[in-house]
């Protein structure tokens, strides 16, 4: 009796785990790579993208697959960490052929492409596309209840075809639980093409968290593909330095015109950080920490602590001005760090808590001194304060780390370290 190999979905295999023989995780899957073939013949799948600890992307060769099962793929031999670099001939299973529209040969209908079924050959470490789950119609964002069939690969036309207004849904979905950073990086690896139509499927806040992110050419290309409206609304949802740092990134008549497009009160959050110089502390601080009158109690405190969507480092402290209660405030007061918020009574008011000793930054300090600032008194954040008393925001390291950091970083840790790529020569043969 033949042996039947289970069909697997490759929106299954995104982001689960691979695994050496000894047990030790490699890294995450990130893609698949096949190879289209002439005559409606299935694609042959050549190996899997997966995204090791270092945010390094490597080609992973389906001959070293030896089982993907349990919500984890687990290889065998030496891992060759060269750097993934897609070639002309190969495909993109999740980054360029889910969304796409196709043509049933039956009926003529067209369809998209919600997922893709492959198969192991018998006998064989080789690996096909044969399957090829789509939904009847034209598709689009609004046309989700047409009716959905699993059709062998030869079932279907279009594949080959260059692809124009591609749609991103079902790609999104299989990246749906990534951490920003990560969706940044499979943006980062998609065709410019590609990106622009991801991008312009994220919800406004998705996006903004993802273009932070991003490396700047990145981020100012899939702004550039904006319309101006949507563009304003992202940088809304910003935080308004990544913001400031992003608009000043793009000429200047674009800046302006979209600051005008965005909403007042965000616009002048943006503009205030924007005349400051970028490597001081007003250039890197946020416009948006966690303000408490003298009168609110620490249960009030926590309460604002809780927020999930405030960053870790924002969420450490809390700063404690007279009114108004944003930035720029009243005269500054102190400031409590967390910790001191959970040793105390919930009723204690947190002035008489506050750390009044601790000495505010001047929106001109310069980046060494913010850095040398946060070292020395072991802070995660630090208060900005105009001559007049008033708070202006607050630097965090998080802010302080990205400019410490070579300009190209984010770029280069979406690559890996410089000089760990080698030539094609001498390496193990990845089966491509």
């Amino acid at each position: 009796m033949a042996v039947v190999t289970p069909r697997v979905f490759v929106s299954h295999l995104a982001g689960i785990a691979v695994f050496d023989p000894n047990g030790d995780q490699v890294g995450r899957v990130r893609d698949l790579v096949a190879m289209l073939r002439v005559g409606g013949r299935p694609p042959r799948l050549l190996g899997l993208v997966v995204e090791v600890i270092s945010r390094r992307r490597i080609f992973l060769p389906m001959t070293r697959v030896t089982g993907v099962e349990s919500g984890q793929v687990i290889t065998t031999g030496v891992v060759n960490m060269r750097r993934f670099e897609q070639r002309a001939s190969e495909t993109l299973v999740l980054g360029e052929l889910l969304d796409r529209r196709v043509s049933l040969v039956e009926t003529g209908e067209e369809a998209t492409v919600l997922d893709i079924g492959i198969i192991q050959l018998p006998a064989r470490r080789d690996w096909e596309i044969d399957k090829v789950f789509v939904r009847k119609g034209k598709g689009g964002a609004l046309r989700r209840k047409g009716e959905t069939l699993t059709l062998d690969w030869s079932g279907v036309t279009g594949f080959s075809l260059e692809e124009h207004g591609q749609g991103a849904e079902n790609l999104l979905a299989t990246f749906e639980q990534l951490r920003p950073a990560d969706l940044a990086s499979a943006l980062h690896h998609l065709t410019p093409k590609r990106r622009g139509e991801v991008a312009a499927a994220l919800a406004d806040d998705r996006l903004a968290d993802v273009l932070e992110e991003l490396p700047e050419d990145d981020r100012v290309e899939i702004m550039g593909k904006l319309q101006e409206e949507r563009a304003a609304d992202v940088l809304e949802a910003m935080d308004p330095d990544d913001a400031a740092d992003l608009l000043s990134e793009l000429p200047e008549e674009e800046k302006e015109r979209l600051l005008g497009l965005m909403r007042p009160d965000d616009a002048a959050d943006v503009r205030r950080l924007l005349a400051y110089e970028e490597r001081t502390a007003g250039g890197l601080m946020t416009t948006e920490p966690i303000v408490l009158r003298p009168d609110a109690t620490i249960a009030d405190a926590l309460a604002r602590v809780r927020d999930p969507d405030l960053s870790p480092s924002l969420a450490a402290q809390v700063y404690v001005c007279r009114p108004p209660d944003e930035t720029p405030t009243g005269k500054y007061l102190g400031l409590v760090h967390f910790q001191r918020l959970l040793r105390d009574p919930p009723f204690t008011l947190v002035s008489s808590v506050a750390d009044t000793d601790l000495p505010p930054l001047p929106p001109g300090t310069p980046l060494n001194e913010v850095t040398s600032y946060l070292a020395t008194y072991n802070m995660v954040a630090a208060p900005v304060v105009d001559e007049s008393g008033s708070l202006l925001g607050a630097v965090t390291v998080d802010d302080v780390l990205d400019h410490l950091l070579p300009d190209d970083w984010r770029e280069a840790e979406m690559h890996g370290p410089p000089g760990a790529a080698a030539d094609r020569e001498g390496e193990p043969d990845d089966g491509r």
